[in-house]
């Protein structure tokens, strides 16, 4: 009785121990370096902010692009302007601030204005005519030329 034998079933759940601590330490510096990444990278509204403080293109330049569409909040506060892609990607759904300025070079835009009075609103180079205050505005917007 004093001899000791291999139990195949204790060497099985060792080498299942082993391979899941394995697991373990990989998703965990799989996150961690997610994680990393995520903080180096900005946020959509910083991304919104640095799309939007470009500055406007003349239109007589030729060289340069006209954005199909300028949105520029003349409020202190803007409400809920929604930018997407038809049938595709949203780019802006929030309120904007007096001074705030987005710009969006898509061929095609659905735009949608809680309160038109708030909002200046450019469409290739040439304004729009001015919303009412408090009234809602949907548009699309496609790009010229």
């Amino acid at each position: 009785m004093g001899r000791h034998r291999s139990d195949p079933m204790g060497i099985a759940r060792l080498a299942l121990a082993v391979v899941a601590a394995g697991a373990l330490v990989t998703l965990l510096v799989v996150g961690a370096r997610a994680l990393i990444g995520t903080l180096g990278t900005p946020s959509q509204a910083e991304r919104e902010r640095e799309h939007a403080s470009a500055p406007a293109t003349p239109v007589g330049r030729s060289s340069a692009q006209v954005p199909t569409v300028r949105i520029e909040c003349l409020a202190d506060t803007c409400p809920t302007v929604t930018v997407r892609v038809p049938g595709g990607d949203v780019l802006q759904h929030r309120e904007m601030s007096r001074g705030e300025e987005v710009n969006y070079f898509e061929p095609e835009l659905d735009v949608v204005v809680s309160d038109a009075g708030t909002v200046r609103v450019t469409e290739n180079g040439e304004p729009r005519p001015p919303g009412k205050q408090g009234e809602r505005q949907a548009f699309t917007v496609r790009a010229s030329g």
